[in-house]
């Protein structure tokens, strides 16, 4: 199949539970192709029935699981990997086909997932805890136990990535995991679930339950759920984290974001027209490292036409995918309408873009250029999770700082230049976890992790890398003396 086929029948996307697909007990939903704007999935809500037999299920699994030593868990997670790099163009084409990624997208995005799984596998080598004689005869250790059964809830626009973000980490610390991917692309989880089972997986480690808000709330509230692992928007984010700390469970929830780009006159020309117009039109927008305002510090026309040049020249359906659903559409149009009444200037137009005729029934905005706008008009705060970019002039990086720091977001800011001086005053002074010198999208590489600050993030910690460890697991502090010494001292 390619991303010009629609499925000969929908896909029908069940709950997996203790090693089979089971079919969920609620409401019937539909899943949509951006691309096509045609039904290619079939689902159902997952009730509570349905949470309790799989926690039921996993929470016995992970007894077992949890006490296998960690180089064996490794070796399924080995395997795991080996099968998705093997089937990586197949879940590609589905993660593009659901989320209306392109292909290139889709696979980097996977590979990303991938990477975090590596991360994981070198964890039976890396992660020893540690013993160490304290005083004569006495020796303190650490012992990292896992939680028991957790859960994580991901969004559309990273079908597989985000998944992988905390999947790999949890099995390998000892954990039973239960997913709730998004019901407008729940299409990946099959494959995912799939991988697993050749893997080897035991039965019940991994569940997958399919459904929307009610289904989470269920996954929430379950006393056998100890950990819940959240990406989306803000406003759910922050529900999610309240709701899940009211039952005093461990809740890392990861939110949206409005990210800024400092454009500085020094600029490679090249180099900052290309990284931030992929910044803001790749994945179409939809992704909470995008850049959406850039801070146009000085005499940076050159800059901006090349920005322009790249936008336009961004081939939609091939160089940038679709949008997520017509509401969606209908909201990012409107949106830009609201910015001309305000009393911006459209420097690129996307709101009737060029579409290739198969998929003219599909989700589609083009790459926009807003500029002439102030820094407390709704395209310049708020995010519109699409391929919009706000320019806003500013006649310092001081000026251009004191907007980044009032946004109430805190994922990502960059700036481009070639002055080490700015671009450290940038990296001190920017409000954001994740700040790049001349890189559009500043997602860190493996080990280094990811996560976000003030309304990006609820909970402590990064949801990737080292810091995510302790999160998901527990560790246990062993004292030991075996005998009296000779030589007493206070802890004798």
């Amino acid at each position: 199949m390619t991303l010009t086929e629609l499925p000969d029948q929908p896909h029908k996307i069940d709950n997996f539970i203790a090693g089979s697909w089971v079919k969920p007990k609620g409401l019937e939903f539909t899943i949509e192709s951006p691309y096509f704007g045609k039904v290619i999935g079939v689902s159902h809500e997952s009730t509570l029935e349905d949470i309790n037999n799989a926690v039921k299920s996993a929470k016995s699994a992970q007894a077992l699981w949890g006490k296998t030593p960690l180089k064996e868990r490794t070796q399924v997670l080995f395997k795991f990997r080996s099968i998705l790099l093997s089937e990586a163009d197949e879940i590609s084409k589905i993660v593009a086909l659901e989320s209306g990624k392109t292909f290139t997208e889709a696979k980097a995005g996977l590979m990303k997932g991938i990477e975090v799984l590596e991360y994981a596998l070198s964890l039976q080598n890396s992660d020893q805890g540690g013993k160490m004689e304290v005083s004569r005869g006495v020796t303190c250790e650490y012992i990292r136990e896992p939680l028991g059964v957790v859960a994580s809830v991901t969004p559309f626009n990273f079908p597989a990535m985000v998944v992988m973000w905390t999947l790999p980490i949890a099995l390998v610390l000892g954990n039973a995991y239960m997913w709730k991917p998004s019901e407008k692309t729940p299409l990946t989880s099959k494959f995912i679930a799939n991988a697993l089972n050749k893997a080897g997986l035991p039965s019940g480690v991994f569940s997958v339950l399919q459904g929307g808000q009610e289904t989470v709330e269920f996954i929430i509230d379950h006393t056998d759920i100890k950990a819940i692992g959240f990406v989306g928007s803000s406003r759910v984010a922050k529900a999610v984290y309240k709701r899940a700390s009211n039952h005093g469970k461990r809740a890392l929830a990861l939110g949206g974001a409005k990210n800024h780009i400092v454009l500085l006159p020094d600029a490679d020309v090249e180099l900052a027209g290309q990284g931030i117009s992929d910044s803001f039109t790749g994945c179409a927008g939809q992704r909470c490292m995008a850049a959406s305002v850039l801070l146009a510090v000085g005499d940076v026309d050159r800059h901006i036409q090349q920005i322009k040049h790249v936008a336009e020249a961004t081939k939609i359906g091939d160089g940038m995918g679709a949008i997520i659903t017509k509401q969606q559409v209908d909201f990012l149009n409107a949106a830009i309408d609201r910015a001309i009444y305000e009393g911006a200037q459209i420097l690129v137009d996307g709101r009737n873009p060029k579409v290739p005729e198969i998929f003219k029934e599909g989700y589609w905005i083009g790459p926009t250029i807003l500029t002439g706008l102030k820094p407390e008009s709704e395209a310049v705060k708020n995010e519109l999770f699409g391929p919009i970019l706000t320019i806003v002039p500013c006649k310092t990086i001081t000026e251009a700082l004191e907007i980044e720091n009032s946004n109430p977001y805190g994922n990502a800011c960059s700036v481009f230049t070639n002055s080490g001086h700015f671009a450290q005053k940038v990296i001190s002074n920017a409000k954001s976890a994740m700040v790049g010198v001349n890189i559009g999208v500043p997602v860190p590489r493996e080990p280094f992790s990811f996560g976000g600050m003030n309304e990006s993030k609820f909970g402590h910690g990064d949801i990737t890398g080292p810091a995510s460890l302790n999160f998901w697991s527990d560790l246990k502090k062993v004292t030991c003396k075996w005998q009296k010494q000779k030589d007493d001292n206070w802890m004798s």
